[in-house]
């Protein structure tokens, strides 16, 4: 561990840091010392996780030893003063005095980042970093957390909240009910507490996971969330999350423009609002049948509130059904002001809409306990039209209005009708019939939601990613006041990249993915012969990636036919991306185990641009040696909500030069997405790789200007199909001449006895190690070397029999350890096989490679010799801690 002391904070690092990272610590640093905000970009592979949260945690560490000594110098001078003074504060919370209170109350750090998958990965980086004593605690859904069989079983989403809340609110769940009584233990023992290790203590101890989670995460020195649960006021609210004095760190932050948009933005359906008078309608029934008895089911809500409530709903539908669409197909757009208007007539205004949210909580409530019979699993719309209120109307005040006439438009188009319906109650009421509409309320500024969120008293914020360029209409667009900028430069050097635009295939028809070619088959068949030549010439993993599931469908199923897609099957095996999450975990197991094959020449993964490919998930080494872009993810230019976008864009741009133009948003929109689609290739400083656009438009200045900048100026044009298959094949024998070599000594790669390494086995203490030539199976060994292992000691005696099963094994770990560390590592083996303590095994495996990434590795290679009942159990901690994906 290494101790880097930058702006007056001693940081300790895994390693010493390299320039970049330390430039990019310091802006970290500069935005939490003088409590501003900043945009920070730096690419994938820089390490950029394990900067931001050393960094920010060592200030926070830093932070709080100087309030505790402030404190206790404030104690010991007049204790009585000074609690005086604090509580003088504490009744003037603007101006001077709040900053005291600031300066003395210790802040809270929340991590925010797109998906969960991504924020257990950061959360086992603090785990390997020198502040894995700090307490973390991670908020999840109640999918992910709720440990109740009853509301487990439910798969609805918002009847699974409902059921929830009547449960905890009646004290009818045993989980909820022990929360408190181990509320104290829980975070005391356990530091950091992602998902599974607060659904395992919460199944242990029989208490709930998701609202321990939010008790702990008020005493928690950091939280992790999704950032649509701070974005989205309405989750922020049930959550009951506080971001006074908070700093708040938006990670992967190159999609919060389009979340903070799409969490002011609503859709109204006239089918959603028919199936909410037929839930209002049941329930009235259910009220006036006498011979009906449900109980204590507890009901929150009179007759007339109801018969009230039904009368809104009814005028609503006779209101959007009176709307004049003037026969467009295209649909119509108004005002963003037309839909206050509209609920305005129904009798809904910004002074009485939370009496109409209540009671829809309550009623919906009160279905939640017909869990048996014909009325059972009703209260989905009327939940969702609670939801549009709390929308519409939580931002609508005094001071937001102006820019809600300005931002927001309303467009209104023609539900389609649904061709079939299931026979049931749902499909008996008026849903999708003729005539009927649909009701988009399209937010365009994600500065809106943006100011929503600052509003609420937060001390810094931090928007981070790798794809952030440019920065300053990202900037303008968010309107946030940024002090603090980077635009790091990639960790690696130029021979570890090849960039090349492809212009024409290898019959020299252009490449051109534009609308007007996506049925040219002599662009398609030229693009496939294209990917089946430049296969010959990449080793190991290939990934191709296209502007959407359409097109890669169409060139599959052309491909197919022309035999284009055998050839290329004949050299790489194809995995495409599927769209559903199981098929999609399965698809990357089986294209990870077929890259590890040494009988294979690797294989190609399909996938799309936005994708679930291109973000977040690791290609490092061989899993990645090519990235393809077959063409630019353009938004569909026709989409009503893209058109209207470009026109609000193109009105600020005339009044702010500040703004992007519609059109340059437009290209940037696909230039992002490609660049977060390329920095799959490059995952760490001793990789290496190529990068192929396969598009004559990538050669535009705007286009090339638009990408990162590490990639930007080594783009070259290729000539003729000729050039590239001749630059990659020099590019790679270079690559792996240089790098590869020095990534295999590092990585100590725990795969099975393969190509590079065949073990003979002389005797019980003594291994000969037979290193191949690569290519050369059948070949005579070219060198020999002895290896001498030394015999564990059990008191169980069995010593001789764990050591046989393990040698070939250990060959392997004596090659990425030095001595001390393969010694502590053989004891701990055998601290395992005497007491069968997984938690103890684990637990010491991650303090022996604490810091020494690199070998990580070696881990899963122990599941040969992992007890049976604990297989799973071990899975798991594999793959929670990244290991299984390389």
């Amino acid at each position: 561990m290494t101790i880097v002391t930058l702006k007056g904070v001693p940081i300790s690092f895994p390693f010493e840091p390299y320039p970049i990272q330390k430039t990019y610590m310091e802006k970290v640093l500069d935005c939490l010392q003088n409590e501003t905000h900043g945009v920070l970009e730096s690419p994938t592979g820089t390490g950029k996780t394990l900067s931001l949260l050393c960094s920010t945690l060592a200030w926070l560490q830093l932070k709080k030893a100087q309030i505790q000594a402030q404190r206790e110098i404030a104690s010991r001078t007049n204790e009585d003063l000074f609690l005086k003074k604090i509580n003088e504060q504490l009744d003037d919370a603007t101006g001077q005095a709040y900053n005291l209170i600031r300066g003395n109350v210790l802040p809270k750090i929340i991590y925010a980042s797109r998906t969960h998958s991504q924020l257990s990965q950061a959360m086992q980086e603090m785990k390997r970093s020198a502040y894995s004593d700090m307490k973390a605690v991670i908020l999840g859904s109640r999918d992910q957390m709720c440990i109740h069989p009853e509301v487990e079983r439910e798969e609805n989403r918002n009847y699974k909240i409902m059921m929830c809340r009547l449960k905890v609110k009646t004290k009818a769940c045993k989980f909820y009910n022990k929360v408190e009584k181990f509320k104290d233990k829980t975070l005391s023992t356990n530091t950091i507490m992602d998902i599974e290790d607060l659904v395992g203590k919460g199944k242990e101890c029989s208490f709930c996971p998701f609202y321990m989670a939010k008790e702990l995460k008020e005493s928690a020195d950091i939280v992790f969330m999704p950032y649509n649960y701070l974005l989205d006021p309405s989750i922020r609210k049930s959550l009951n999350i506080q971001l006074s004095n908070c700093v708040v760190i938006l990670d992967e932050a190159h999609n919060v423009e389009r979340i903070c948009e799409d969490s002011a933005s609503l859709q109204i359906k006239s089918s959603d609002v028919a199936l909410a008078l037929e839930e209002v309608t049941a329930i009235m029934k259910i009220m006036s049948d006498e011979t009906m008895d449900f109980g204590d089911a507890p009901r929150d809500f009179t007759a007339e509130e109801l018969c009230q409530l039904k009368e809104v709903l009814l005028n609503l539908e006779k209101e959007i059904d009176g709307i004049d669409l003037k026969r467009s197909t295209e649909g119509v757009t108004m005002e963003g002001i037309f839909l206050y208007e509209l609920f305005e007539k129904v009798g809904i205004r910004q002074d009485n809409f939370y009496l109409f949210v209540k009671l829809i909580n309550n009623v919906v409530q009160y279905l939640a306990t017909m869990n048996d019979g014909p009325f059972s699993r009703k209260g989905n719309s009327l939940q969702m039209f609670e939801e549009i209120l709390n929308v519409v109307f939580s931002i609508n005040s005094g001071d937001c209005m102006q820019k809600i006439k300005k931002c927001y438009k309303v467009h209104i188009q023609e539900e389609e009708v649904k061709k079939k319906a299931p026979n049931n109650w749902l499909s008996k009421m008026t849903s999708s019939r003729a005539g009927g509409k649909i009701i988009n309320y399209w937010c365009f500024s994600p500065g809106f939601g943006m100011k929503l969120l600052l509003r609420e008293g937060l001390r810094t914020l931090i928007l981070t990613s790798g794809t952030l360029a440019p920065l300053n209409p990202l900037i303008s667009e968010l309107e946030l006041d940024v002090k603090v900028k980077l635009e790091n430069p990639h960790i690696i050097d130029r021979d570890q990249i090849c960039v090349k635009i492809l212009p024409v295939g290898p019959d020299s028809e252009p490449l051109n993915s534009g609308y007007q070619n996506r049925d040219n088959m002599k662009y398609i068949n030229s693009l496939g012969m294209s990917i089946s030549n430049i296969c010959l010439m990449v080793p190991d993993g290939m990934l191709i990636f296209f502007p959407s599931y359409t097109i890669m469908l169409k060139c599959q199923n052309a491909w197919q036919e022309s035999g284009i897609w055998g050839r290329i099957c004949k050299i790489k095996q194809i995995f495409v991306e599927p769209r559903d999450k199981n098929s999609f975990n399965a698809a990357m197991t089986e294209y990870y185990s077929n890259i590890k094959d040494p009988n294979t020449k690797g294989a190609i993964f399909m996938g799309v641009c936005r994708g679930k490919v291109s973000e977040g998930l690791d290609f490092a080494d061989a899993n990645g040696r090519t990235v393809l872009i077959t063409g630019l993810p353009f938004p569909p230019l026709k989409d009503p909500r893209v058109i209207l976008k470009r026109q609000y864009l193109d009105r600020c741009n005339a009044e702010d030069k500040q703004f992007l133009r519609g059109q340059e948003w437009y290209s940037l929109e696909a230039s992002r997405a490609v660049n977060q689609a390329i920095g799959r290739v490059i995952r760490h400083k001793d990789d290496y790789g190529a990068i192929l656009l396969l598009d004559n438009r990538f050669n535009s200045p705007s286009l090339r200007n638009q990408m990162s900048l590490w990639v930007r100026d080594q783009i070259k044009v290729c000539k003729g199909f000729g050039e590239i298959m001749r630059d990659l094949k020099v590019f790679f024998k270079n690559a792996d001449a240089k790098y590869k070599a020095a990534l295999e000594r590092k990585s100590s790669l725990i795969s099975p006895v393969s190509d590079v390494m065949l073990i003979e086995h002389n005797s019980m203490e003594e291994v000969v190690i037979h290193k191949r030539n690569k290519n050369d199976f059948e070949g005579n060994p070219s060198k020999k070397a002895k290896l001498h292992l030394v015999k564990p000691t059990t008191s169980s005696g069995s010593s001789e029999n764990f050591e046989s099963s393990t040698k070939e094994y250990f060959v392997m770990v004596k090659r990425g350890l030095d001595d001390s560390m393969f010694k502590d590592f053989k004891n701990i083996l055998e601290e395992y096989k005497s007491d069968s303590d997984l938690k103890n095994l684990t637990a010491s495996l991650d303090t022996l490679f604490k810091g020494k990434y690199h070998l990580k590795y070696l881990i899963p290679g122990l599941e040969p010799f992992i007890n049976k009942k604990h297989k799973v159990e071990f899975s798991q901690y594999c793959q929670q801690n990244g290991l299984l994906d390389v």
